[in-house]
């Protein structure tokens, strides 16, 4: 690697430096939601903790993270007011509809069973992340790619070997992580011309 690549890999690297992290600590400022957290819990399912649900309306976030969850649970899928789910490392490979998360930007599918992208991050009008890594997924989708709005990506340790032919909607990403997948030199030449000013790791 020469220098030049040196700097931008250093350089992509502080730019995705937190892009799929946990808030500040507390959240400094007096927060407006309700935040569940129930990570690393053994969980299959969601009925031995539903007194955490008890204000649904006003539930912003929520970490399932390092669970036994074959499949997305009630209440989730009806938290309107919703903006942050943590799923990492469970056993799902499917989700229901959750077209009613108007207000979800951010949703972390890391190390689970997917072998498709989840349809139903279509209808997710303020979804501005997306974190699939991990899975045994082996394409991109379209619409996802005609997508606008994102921001921060990763399909890093998938099955994807190309993304599809038109990304020109992902030119407002700030991030896109694609390591430890089998790119070929002129898709890799493709994608970093494509979204110049995105953060690509591959």
């Amino acid at each position: 690697m020469n220098k030049a690549n040196s700097i931008l890999a250093v350089l992509a690297a502080v730019l995705l430096a937190g892009c799929f992290d946990e808030p500040l600590p507390a959240y400094k400022d007096p927060a407006a939601g309700i935040r569940v957290y129930l990570q690393d819990k053994g969980l299959a399912n969601l009925d031995s903790c539903m007194d955490s649900f008890a204000e649904k309306e006003k539930i912003d976030y929520v970490n399932l993270d390092r669970n036994a969850l074959e499949s997305l649970p009630s209440p989730i899928p009806d938290l309107a007011a919703l903006k942050w789910l943590r799923l990492n490392e469970n056993r799902l490979s499917a989700l229901p509809d959750l077209s009613a998360l108007k207000s979800l930007r951010r949703i972390y599918l890391r190390d689970n069973r997917f072998t498709s992208v989840p349809e139903t991050l279509k209808d997710l009008p303020s979804l501005t992340d997306v974190d699939l890594s991990g899975n045994p997924i082996e394409e991109i989708p379209d619409w996802l790619a005609a997508k606008e709005g994102l921001e921060n990506l990763s399909f890093s340790r998938t099955r994807v070997t190309k993304l599809p032919a038109d990304i020109s909607a992902w030119r407002s990403l700030k991030s896109l992580q694609l390591g430890d997948l089998r790119f070929s030199a002129e898709e890799m030449a493709r994608i970093r011309k494509t979204l110049a000013n995105t953060a690509i790791v591959f």
